[in-house]
């Protein structure tokens, strides 16, 4: 660490339960998680047994400004471990409820890769709702908690992705997290995609 004080303090909750079997999941972890300003917090590694610190877990949100769920999407969720994270560290009368303000102000967003291609997600396609439907679960849990849900960065497709193809994501997302760490992000820009790598060029300011 250099000392060099950023923005936004930044947790990217990490949940992947067969990440050795990953092609794009562990190409995303190495380009983020050695970034300056950002602490990553791999579940699945701390905790294999699901036996959670809730107060470890409340600690860190504390202290970081915007939070980051990074995650394959299985069976139109989150995996397991986050689920049960959620349930656990998101207390009532901590997280919500009239005396739960200590998530208030801060930001969450969704770093998650799907199997199937994006065509997939719509009313037409084959799951017959769009990434974003998929995700209201998440934004709901952000709004219960006084937090402001974040567009999300979402790879689609990823079992015909190439080697490079996974690489140009990858990178993607590392300038997307250290845009957000250093308040970089045209928010009302990314407000107009879907998602919020659809068109990198136009959401972070150089």
């Amino acid at each position: 660490m250099t000392g060099q004080p950023f923005a936004h303090r930044v947790l990217i909750l990490f949940a992947h339960p067969a990440l050795q079997k990953s092609r794009v999941n562990r190409q995303l972890v190495e380009a983020v998680r050695d970034l300056e300003g950002i602490t990553f917090h791999d579940l699945y590694e701390l905790y294999p047994d699901f036996h959670i610190d809730v107060g470890k877990e409340q600690d860190l949100l504390r202290r970081h400004d915007i939070i980051v769920f990074q995650y394959p999407l299985y069976w139109f969720s989150v995996p397991a471990l986050l689920k049960m994270w959620q349930e656990l560290v998101l207390e009532h009368r901590w997280a919500y409820g009239r005396e739960g303000t200590v998530l208030r102000g801060k930001k969450l967003m969704s770093a998650l890769s799907t199997g199937g291609r994006e065509s997939l997600f719509c009313r037409e396609g084959f799951n017959r709702c769009t990434i974003r439907e998929y995700l209201v679960p998440v934004e709901q849990l952000a709004r219960i908690c006084g937090m402001e849900y974040l567009p999300p960065f979402v790879i689609h497709g990823t079992r015909k992705l190439t080697g490079p193809e996974i690489g140009r994501h990858a990178e993607d997302y590392r300038n997307v997290i250290t845009a957000i760490r250093d308040d970089r992000i045209n928010w009302e820009a990314a407000g107009l995609f879907p998602r919020l790598n659809m068109d990198l060029d136009a959401v972070i300011r150089k």
